[in-house]
C-alpha cells in the first residue's frame, strides 16, 4: 500500500547515501533492501596507542618514590662518545629524550631543596645527565658534518671562507646573496676583513690570556679532586668507560 510505496520512494532518494555509508564506515539503513545490516563497533579499525609506556603526567617531574628521604642514590656513569658512536640515530633520538626528562627530574629535586634547604641526594647525576647529552650533540654533528662532506664537499652548512676582522679574530664567513654588486655595496665596503700589523701585540696578550685562564681552570680542578680525595678516602675510582 501507501507504506510500502512511501518506503520505496525514501529507499530511491537515500540510496547514494547508503552505499557512502557502507563503503567508507560499514553502516546502512534498513529500509535499504540492497545493503546488508552492520553493525558500527564491529567494523572499527584495530588502533594501538603511539605510547607503550605508562602515563604519570606531572608525577615524572619527581624521583622515584623509594629514592625520598635517601641521602644517596645510585647512578650509572654518562655515555661517552665511544659509546654513543655505535647507537643509531634513532637510538640517540630516543636517549636525548630520556635524559632530557631526567634532567628536568633532577632540577625539580634540585630546587625543592634549596627550597627546604635541605642536601641534594647524589647531585652528581645532573653532571652525569648534562655531559651525556652533550656528548650526543657532539655525536650528532659529527655525523651531520660527515653527511655535508660526502654530499657537497662543504664541512658549514652555508658556503664560506674563514677571515679575519680588524682585531685579528678568525670568524667564518658565510656568503650571501646581494641584490647589488660589492663595488656598489656601501654597508660591504665598510666591513674590514683584515688587520694592520700593530694588531700582532694585542693578539699575543689575547692568546696569553685564554692560555693563563684554561691552566687555571686545570688547576683548580686539580685542586678540588685532591680535596675530596682526601676528605674522602673511599672514594670510587672512576671507571674505565670514562
Amino acid at each position: 500500500g501507501s507504506a510500502k510505496r512511501f518506503c520505496v520512494f525514501c529507499c530511491r532518494i537515500l540510496q547514494p547515501l547508503c552505499w557512502c555509508f557502507q563503503r567508507g564506515w560499514g553502516l546502512c539503513f534498513p529500509a535499504c533492501p540492497q545493503t546488508a545490516l552492520n553493525l558500527y563497533h564491529k567494523n572499527l579499525p584495530n588502533i594501538e596507542t603511539l605510547h607503550q609506556m605508562k602515563f604519570l603526567g606531572l608525577e615524572e617531574f619527581f624521583d622515584d618514590p623509594g629514592n625520598w628521604g635517601e641521602k644517596s642514590v645510585k647512578s650509572g656513569d654518562s655515555w661517552n662518545i665511544k659509546q654513543l658512536r655505535g647507537k643509531s640515530s634513532e637510538d640517540l633520538h630516543k636517549l636525548w629524550y630520556v635524559l632530557l626528562k631526567e634532567k628536568n627530574m633532577l632540577l625539580t629535586l634540585e630546587q625543592e631543596s634549596k627550597r627546604q634547604r635541605k642536601p641534594m641526594p647524589s647531585p652528581e647525576r645532573l653532571e652525569k645527565v648534562e655531559t651525556s647529552m652533550k656528548n650526543i650533540d657532539l655525536v650528532v654533528r659529527e655525523r651531520e658534518i660527515a653527511l655535508r662532506l660526502l654530499q657537497t664537499g662543504h664541512e658549514k652548512p652555508v658556503p664560506g671562507e674563514w677571515r679575519h676582522d680588524f682585531l685579528g679574530r678568525t670568524f667564518w664567513y658565510s656568503y650571501k646573496e646581494w641584490p647589488i654588486p660589492w663595488h656598489l655595496n656601501k654597508k660591504h665596503k665598510k666591513k674590514r676583513f683584515y688587520y694592520l700589523p700593530h694588531v700582532n701585540h694585542f693578539i699575543r696578550l689575547r692568546l696569553e690570556k685564554a692560555l693563563r685562564k684554561r691552566a687555571r681552570q686545570q688547576n683548580m680542578e686539580r685542586t678540588r679532586r685532591k680535596i675530596l680525595e682526601k676528605k674522602f678516602p673511599d672514594i670510587a675510582v672512576k671507571s674505565q668507560s670514562q
